[in-house]
């Protein structure tokens, strides 16, 4: 594999420190995907206690989106070579600040306010954790540390969501919000200690994003991240209204419900970890179909408890395989630049979140919950344009 290459060769095998290390940045993940949609379950809680609508309440997922999108180019571009394990404990120190803050939030623009301060630290922790992970282990466990990294994803909505939703049905949305804070201080303190010195092997220059901009299966990879993203985010962030109105499941199940998800979203993750590496165009194309078939058979067919409760574990094994597929089409199309890369997909990844979820916000109270799954399933399905007309329906991790 050519990610890195130099700093790869350098290493003659995979210690248990580097594991460990690998572990760490999940870690990382885990607390930041939380933190960006730990809203998601505690949305109608949030607005009673707040006085705003359902659709207002969704913009605590919207504006850290907003937020981490530009925060994806404008940190990697500020802080040059700066040393990777200071960036990404200091990132984490804001997230814990940032939690304290909506814990103690006494109106809904005070927590919007700290919802702001989450997605600066999300996109700058996306925009380094992929190529991070590539510097940690030899060229053989690549494909392994980056499905452990991106397992973070998955981990957050097995545990951290669901663990969110619970806690908040237990002791209010506010105390979910407190655990996040403890969450992103022990990641902190795990980084101090367990990471090596960093130092950005290719920092992000504004010639450089300028020179992937005009990579054609990079810009095919951006298209199907947004379309992809934004349709997936534009549902899930309604996800609890979606279980209650047309499943017709109680709410005090749907923490469970939403763990279910996680649950069978890690096992996607870790399938399309082994796919991704072998063929990365046709393992993204099985996700979008999986994916874009369950939103549209929700309306139809998840009108019952149990129908609906499958349906979501359906949807939770697809897109699970969508951030590591996307993330390894990314450093497979720009191997040799891959934080700049990077840096491009995650503000992609985080604006199409925003977009998503802000006009879901704006159509949900007037269109139903069912039209918007139609919606997002026709967007989903238009990723196999560029899909298929890429050149990477057969590469692999291992040959960029």
């Amino acid at each position: 594999m050519s990610l890195t290459k130099a700093a790869l060769r350098e290493k003659e095998g995979a210690t248990f420190r580097m594991w460990l290390s690998v572990l760490t940045v999940s870690l990382g993940i885990f607390s930041m995907i939380t933190a960006e949609q730990l809203p998601v379950g505690l949305i109608p809680a949030i607005s009673s206690e707040l006085n705003v609508s359902i659709g207002s309440g969704g913009l605590t997922v919207t504006i850290p989106g907003v937020i981490a999108a530009f925060a994806s180019i404008g940190l990697p571009l500020a802080v040059g070579r700066l040393d990777r394990r200071i960036l990404m404990a200091g990132l984490l120190a804001v997230m814990a600040a940032a939690s304290v803050i909506s814990a103690l939030a006494t109106n809904f623009p005070v927590l919007l306010a700290s919802r702001l301060l989450v997605g600066i630290t999300i996109g700058g922790f996306w925009a380094i954790a992929g190529s991070i992970a590539v510097r940690l282990v030899p060229g053989p466990s690549v494909p392994r540390a980056m499905t452990i990294v991106f397992g973070g994803v998955s981990a957050a909505a097995v545990l951290g969501v669901p663990a969110g939703t619970i806690i908040g049905d237990l002791v209010g949305w506010r105390g979910a919000f407190w655990s996040l804070a403890g969450l992103s201080f022990a990641t902190l303190l795990a980084a101090l200690l367990v990471l090596p010195k960093l130092e950005a092997a290719q920092p992000v220059e504004v010639k450089a994003l300028r020179a992937q901009l005009r990579n054609p299966a990079l810009l095919a990879g951006v298209v199907a991240t947004a379309l992809l993203v934004a349709a997936h985010y534009g549902a899930y962030t309604f996800v609890s209204p979606v279980l209650l109105e047309v499943s017709g499941v109680t709410a005090g199940s749907i923490g469970w419900l939403l763990l279910g998800y996680g649950i069978l979203g890690m096992i996607g993750n870790a399938v399309a970890g082994v796919w991704a590496a072998k063929s990365v165009g046709r393992t993204l194309a099985c996700v979008v179909i999986g994916l874009g078939a369950t939103l549209a058979l929700f309306p139809l067919l998840g009108v019952t408890p149990l129908t609906g409760t499958i349906l979501l574990l359906v949807w939770g094994f697809a897109y699970g395989a969508a951030p590591i597929t996307l993330q390894t089409w990314v450093l497979s199309a720009a191997s040799e630049s891959a934080e700049t890369a990077t840096a491009i997909y995650c503000f992609t990844f985080n604006l199409a979140i925003s977009v998503g979820t802000l006009a879901t916000s704006q159509i949900v109270d007037t269109m139903g919950v069912n039209r918007v799954l139609w919606v997002d399933s026709a967007i989903i399905l238009l990723v196999l344009l560029p899909v298929c007309r890429a050149p990477m329906l057969n590469r692999n991790i291992g040959n960029s």
